[in-house]
């Protein structure tokens, strides 16, 4: 086992792997900009080195100062979290070639996953089920393009290759508006992303957003720990997500994870790994692999029992995972708020010092976050400041324990988006489940303000 990791994040996930590590009786290492100088786990750390100032490029996006860092306290391994370098395989290249541990996947697995188009042909060979699309990056020929539009069938989506975040694509109804569509999402992706790349799929009118949990060490063992359902989101960026999916028929959550287990064991998959799914019609098709943490792990973790970070961290040091998938057991329900500094209806930021925070509790709830009573949200980057997680025997319970730990929250000195939360977890189809990935967006559209 490592005797010292260094933390590459910052916020509530690096507040995670430092308590991770502290458990496995192992010294962290957190690494900070000086807009974070004051956070609660640099403050915690066994040990703490200034990376640069506020801006993310001159800090958290910083490879040389990183590495650097972990020369000068001597730590094994680097742990990157989710966001800022944590899916960057140049990054992950250079940790090894420097001599350290890269507590996630192998550089080739980041590249190839990373590539919506090389991660689709990877996944059609793995036999995981895909989005019909075109067959890789689209042609320059726009007879090409509109003929394979054609063989899909309006509506299409164009995505950029190497797009993420809900950025770089664009739905597609009319022939008449697809090449500028197919041109513009291509000049979004160059300035975005550097890689104009982009490719073509089916759009789905009326999926919802499911993905698999996953564990594979380097013996060749894979696990799947269910799924989470991420419908409910806005712009692309997810607001809740809930385990189990309600509604789905648990023999296809089985045969769906049986294949993502067989697909890592297929491209020698290593750490932890999200597959991603539209789901419509009993059907499941694949969109893209997060190959990190997901900030949405603990309600995995409440279901099952599992330790996702600790198992992370041991797998990344050569251990075997410490279960089989018969020992994986499923049992309640959990839901995960995402708290952002933000407005909760206009969603325009609220950086600022907070002057109260008073943290809910009680029976099935948790919550992560790295905020306290004066404590300064930075402008410089993502607004989320914490999750609340529920969990209860059923989701009735884990949703009713969630609406008490809301109204439990206290945060003054800035906005957040709790209100919002506390509006849908009263609404009525959500209370239902099963809604589909446009639904927040459309409640958001036709919403009568709660009187609050």
């Amino acid at each position: 086992m490592f005797k010292k990791i260094l933390v590459a994040n910052r916020g509530e996930i690096a507040l995670r792997i430092q308590r991770a590590c502290r458990e496995l009786g192992i010294k962290a290492v957190m690494v900070y900009s000086e807009a974070d100088r004051d956070a609660k786990y640099v403050k915690l750390a066994d040990e703490a080195v200034c990376i640069g100032p506020a801006p993310s490029p001159l800090s958290y996006l910083n490879m040389p100062a990183i590495i650097s860092a972990a020369e000068v306290t001597d730590a094994e391994a680097i742990h990157p979290g989710y966001g800022f370098l944590s899916e960057n395989a140049d990054f992950a290249e250079r940790v090894e070639k420097s001599g350290f541990t890269f507590i996630g996947p192998t550089p080739e697995n980041i590249r190839t996953m990373g590539d919506k188009v090389s991660a689709k042909q990877a996944m059609i060979k793995a036999g995981v089920p895909c989005v019909p699309g075109s067959d890789g990056e689209l042609p320059d020929d726009p007879a090409l393009i509109k003929r394979i539009a054609k063989a899909i069938g309006y509506p299409v989506i164009i995505k950029a290759s190497g797009g993420g975040g809900g950025r770089g694509m664009r739905v597609v109804h009319t022939e008449a508006a697809l090449i500028n569509a197919v041109q513009m999402t291509k000049a979004e992706a160059g300035a975005a992303f550097g890689n104009p790349a982009v490719y073509m799929e089916k759009y789905l009118q009326n999926p919802r957003h499911v993905e698999i949990q996953v564990l594979a060490d380097t013996f060749k063992n894979a696990v799947y720990l269910g799924e989470r359902d991420c419908s409910m989101q806005r712009r692309h960026q997810k607001v809740i997500e809930e385990a189990p999916a309600p509604g789905i028929p648990r023999r296809l959550i089985e045969k769906i994870g049986e294949r993502c287990a067989a697909a890592c064991k297929k491209i020698g998959y290593r750490g932890a790994g999200t597959f991603e799914f539209l789901y419509e019609n009993g059907e499941f098709y694949f969109i893209e692999m997060n190959t990190r943490v997901q900030v949405e792990h603990p309600i995995t973790e409440l279901i099952t029992g599992i330790d996702i970070v600790r198992t992370q961290i041991m797998i990344a040091a050569g251990e075997k995972l410490p279960f089989t998938q018969r020992q994986v057991e499923f049992k309640g329900h959990a839901i995960e708020c995402r708290v952002n500094a933000e407005d909760p209806y206009k969603f325009i930021p609220s950086p600022g010092r907070i002057t109260t925070w008073h943290a809910p509790g009680g029976p099935g709830v948790r919550v992560d976050t790295h905020v306290y009573n004066n404590y300064f949200v930075p402008p410089n980057y993502d607004s989320m400041i914490g999750k609340i997680i529920a969990y209860g025997d059923t989701r009735e319970q884990a949703i009713a324990r969630m609406r008490t730990a809301l109204l439990e929250t206290v945060v003054e000195g800035i906005n957040t988006n709790i209100p919002l939360h506390q509006d849908l977890m009263v609404d009525s189809k959500f209370m239902e489940g099963g809604t589909n990935i446009h639904y927040l967006e459309e409640w958001l559209t036709h919403r009568t303000p709660s009187k609050r």
